[in-house]
């Protein structure tokens, strides 16, 4: 087994909390499990998060790849002294889905001191890819005054 990736402990209470009155609790995700080198993360595919055709939005999916990576990265890094902040994502949308529930899980590419790469792969119930997605953080220096999140 791979040795832990996180330098400081959290809980899903922990990304339910921070996620009240945000995105993340707008759309529904929800923060499923918490592996030794992975974050794992769901969100129904309903009203909230479908597009007028009735399939999933691709930019819900990008919501969900985006919500698991920068929450796993800014586990990441020593949070008394920086932060992650997005930089750039991607995501290819494979299969539409017309409801149920979507996971996404975030392995990291690249832990490096200034940049962060992860990968997100998005399925459906049935387990099979509906988008694969990819993240670039940047880990910068935490402002004096900023809360922590």
């Amino acid at each position: 087994m791979p040795s832990p990736i996180w330098t400081s402990p959290f809980t899903a209470d922990d990304f339910a909390r921070a996620s009240a009155n945000t995105a993340n609790a707008t759309m529904g995700i929800e923060l499923v499990e918490i592996g030794p080198d992975h974050l794992v993360g769901r969100m129904p595919v309903d009203a909230r998060t479908k597009q007028p055709a009735g399939i999933l939005h691709g930019g819900a999916s990008v919501l969900l790849a985006e919500t698991l990576a920068s929450w796993a990265g800014h586990f990441c890094v020593d949070r008394t002294r920086h932060t992650v902040v997005g930089q750039e994502i991607n995501a290819n949308h494979l299969r539409p889905a017309t409801g149920g529930w979507v996971t996404g899980t975030a392995r990291p590419v690249h832990l490096g001191r200034r940049s962060q790469v992860w990968e997100i792969r998005i399925a459906n119930e049935d387990g099979k890819p509906v988008c694969i997605s990819r993240m670039t953080l940047a880990v910068i220096d935490r402002p004096a005054l900023a809360p922590d999140a």
